[in-house]
């Protein structure tokens, strides 16, 4: 058994309890079970964005706080991760949160078919050299006609190659930035 700890964490003006690890290392993949900045920045932007008659789908969710954010907003919002705990974490921070449950799919992205999303997003999921490929590969398949990918990054070297692969796509980018060296990336 991991040892846990209880974080709060206020986005849109609400506090939000989170279940997160207390030692990441503790866990096979360090990269699980922690809150890092850009899902925190992430969860900010979509305590405004339009989500109304949306199907939305967040990729890499671990502890799940944008999904979170917009479940509290009554959004359709499905989660994803590849995680075996990151569906644990989920249920349990919907509960800590008096939130009802939300689709979960333990997913890949190489192979995975989820259907046609609205609004996609993700977090801080490009930190292995593959996975701008992979991932621009599964949000082609996963985007419905006309929809918009939210990421946030807090500035790896891998986005570069991502947001080729995206315009190739012929998909348009905006972006803003988020402290210390984040970018908050809208794709349309």
């Amino acid at each position: 058994m991991v040892s846990v700890q209880t974080l709060t964490v206020k986005v849109g003006g609400d506090d939000y309890r989170l279940r997160a690890l207390r030692d990441r290392l503790e866990e096979a993949d360090p990269l699980f079970g922690v809150l890092w900045p850009a899902s925190q920045a992430l969860a900010e932007r979509l305590a405004t964005y339009p989500v109304a008659g949306k199907r939305i789908l967040e990729v890499g969710c671990g502890l799940a706080l944008p999904s979170l954010v917009l479940k509290k907003r009554g959004a359709d919002i499905t989660a994803t991760d590849h995680h075996p705990l990151a569906e644990e974490f989920l249920n349990l921070n919907l509960e800590m949160n008096g939130l009802p449950k939300l689709p979960f799919k333990r997913a890949d992205w190489t192979d995975a078919d989820l259907g046609r999303f609205d609004l996609i997003i993700g977090a801080d999921i490009l930190y292995e050299p593959d996975h701008p490929a992979q991932l621009a590969a599964f949000l082609e398949r996963h985007a419905a006609p006309g929809a918009q990918i939210v990421i946030a990054d807090p500035g790896r070297r891998q986005l570069s190659r991502f947001r080729k692969l995206m315009a190739a796509q012929g998909r348009r980018c905006t972006e803003t930035r988020f402290p210390p060296r984040g970018r908050l990336l809208t794709f349309a």
